[in-house]
């Protein structure tokens, strides 16, 4: 199965709540594994909001920040295209969403996933108009 996983929800492998069992299962059915180039930058910045609200400490973050760059090497680095750019804008135009997340949907279309899985609504709604077949990871009813 081709996967690919957003920023929000592979931030789960790393910090444990409501979706990270269920991202491991996920990830154990993938025969290849996708991510959007921003998705490092997006996962270390969340990482260092953590650290400033004293949620995290430098310790272990240096250790999640090992883990994610050791998980990524492996994977498939899905480029920001014109291709993909284009599909960014019909997705902004077609429906509320962050240009980020929008990257995201339209890097998962790009590349033909068989699955993309997501931690947003919006994004979720988003890849289902598209023709995504999703995975949500986030709380229920949020």
């Amino acid at each position: 199965m081709k996967l690919v996983v957003d920023s929000s929800s592979l931030a789960k492998r790393y910090v444990q709540e409501f979706g990270s069992e269920k991202l491991d299962l996920i990830l154990q059915n993938a025969s290849e594994l996708a991510l959007c180039i921003i998705l490092v930058p997006e996962i270390i910045s969340g990482l260092n909001r953590r650290i400033r609200e004293g949620a995290l400490d430098l310790k272990a973050y240096r250790a999640v920040r090992k883990r994610l760059l050791s998980d990524v090497r492996d994977a498939v680095i899905l480029q920001i295209t014109p291709s993909v750019i284009s599909q960014s804008v019909k997705l902004l135009e077609n429906n509320v969403l962050r240009a980020m997340d929008a990257f995201h949907v339209a890097c998962a279309l790009e590349w033909g996933a068989d699955l993309f899985v997501t931690s947003d609504r919006r994004q979720l709604t988003a890849a289902q108009k598209a023709g995504l077949r999703t995975e949500y990871l986030g709380q229920p009813g949020a």
